[in-house]
């Protein structure tokens, strides 16, 4: 399984950039995230990533699971996040109120 590896350093719209893509083309999406600044990240990524979605008709969510991994020798425990995509139906009408921090698209 690939991970998309997000850093404390990463940028949240980057990554949301790349979560949409690979919605888009029906690619899993699974994150790996080592320390609290890195999990932030991808937190706000997929936030963002959601506002780029819902007006195509996917929306998202995730479930996190720990992992021990390996990372120069040295054991760490990393959060993985799961990206789960859900189809919704989008009408104009249907967009008022639905998430405050969407902006319709066309």
């Amino acid at each position: 399984m690939e991970f998309l590896k997000v850093s404390s350093k990463s940028s949240p719209a980057s990554v949301a950039g790349a979560i949409a893509g690979m919605v888009k083309d029906g690619v899993p999406v699974n994150m790996q995230c080592v320390g609290a600044g890195a999990v932030n990240q991808a937190i706000k990524a997929i936030a963002i990533a959601r506002g780029f979605l819902i007006p195509t008709g996917f929306d998202i969510s995730c479930a996190p699971v720990f992992s021990d991994i390996l990372i120069n020798g040295e054991s760490r425990t990393a959060i993985r996040l799961s990206v789960y995509v859900h189809h919704v139906s989008v009408h104009a009408s249907d967009m008022d109120g639905y998430v405050d921090d969407v902006q319709r698209v066309g």
